[in-house]
C-alpha cells in the first residue's frame, strides 16, 4: 500500500493533518526529528521515521510513498540561519528525495507573502525569501505539486469556509490551522489542484469550491 509522508508532522498543522488522514483510513508515515515525538504518532496508528532536515535524509522515509506533504518550519523563535537550513535547504532536500522516489504529488505549505517577499512583512522577509525559493525549486522540479500559501495562522475551530484571494483589510488575512489541514487533505485527494498555487484565507466558499 502506498503511503503519504508528512514532513514536519509534529507541528500544529502536521498533527491535525495526520489525525485527519488516519481518520480517513489513509496509510501515513511521519517524519519527526526527535525520538520522543514518535509515541504520539504510533499511538494514532502512523508509521514513524526519525530524521533531521539538517542532516542527509534516509531513503526509508520515502520508500513506498506516492504523496509527500512538507509542513515543516524552523519556528518563529529561531534565527535566519535556522530558517535557511529548514525552510529552504530542508525543503529542497525533501523535494530531491521525492523526485528520486518518483512521488506522484507533493503538497508544499508555504507562506502568503512567498510570491512577493519585498512587499510582505519586512520583519520576516528572510522567511518569505526562503519560502519563495523553496516554492520555485519545487515548481522547477519534475514533481506534480500543489503550493498552499496560508495567511496568518490562528487556533480557531475549522470553519470549512475559505477564500483564495486576500481580504481587503490586512487584519482579516488569516486562517485557522485546522482549515489549512483540511485544505491539505483535500488537495491530496484532488488531481485538479495539481500544478497550482493557492492563497488561503478565511472566507465564505467551501474548500471544494475554492480550490479549483
Amino acid at each position: 500500500m502506498y503511503k503519504t509522508l508528512v514532513v514536519g508532522a509534529n507541528g500544529q498543522i502536521g498533527r491535525l493533518l495526520v489525525t485527519q488522514l488516519l481518520d480517513q483510513s489513509r496509510a501515513v508515515r511521519v517524519m519527526v526529528r526527535e525520538a520522543s515525538q514518535a509515541d504520539f504518532f504510533r499511538h494514532l496508528g502512523a508509521e514513524v521515521v526519525i530524521a533531521d532536515l539538517e542532516q542527509p535524509l534516509p531513503d526509508k522515509a520515502f520508500e513506498q510513498c506516492n504523496k509527500v506533504v512538507f509542513t515543516a518550519g524552523s519556528g518563529g523563535h529561531t534565527g535566519a540561519e535556522k530558517t535557511i537550513l529548514i525552510d529552504l535547504w530542508g525543503a529542497c532536500k525533501v523535494i530531491d528525495m521525492a523526485v528520486k522516489h518518483h512521488v506522484a504529488h507533493f503538497v508544499m505549505v508555504s507562506a502568503q507573502d512567498a510570491g512577493d517577499p519585498d512587499n510582505g512583512n519586512p520583519a520576516i522577509r528572510h522567511y518569505n525569501v526562503c519560502k519563495h525559493f523553496a516554492d520555485e525549486y519545487l515548481m522547477h522540479s519534475p514533481l506534480a505539486y500543489t503550493i498552499l500559501r496560508p495567511g496568518r495562522l490562528t487556533d480557531e475551530i475549522a470553519s470549512q469556509r475559505i477564500q483564495t484571494y486576500p481580504p481587503i483589510e490586512s487584519g482579516q488575512r488569516m486562517i485557522s490551522r485546522s482549515d489549512v489541514a483540511n485544505c491539505i487533505a483535500y488537495c491530496l485527494n484532488s488531481a485538479q489542484t495539481k500544478e497550482k498555487i493557492f492563497l488561503l484565507f478565511h472566507g465564505n466558499q467551501t474548500i471544494r469550491d475554492a480550490l479549483i
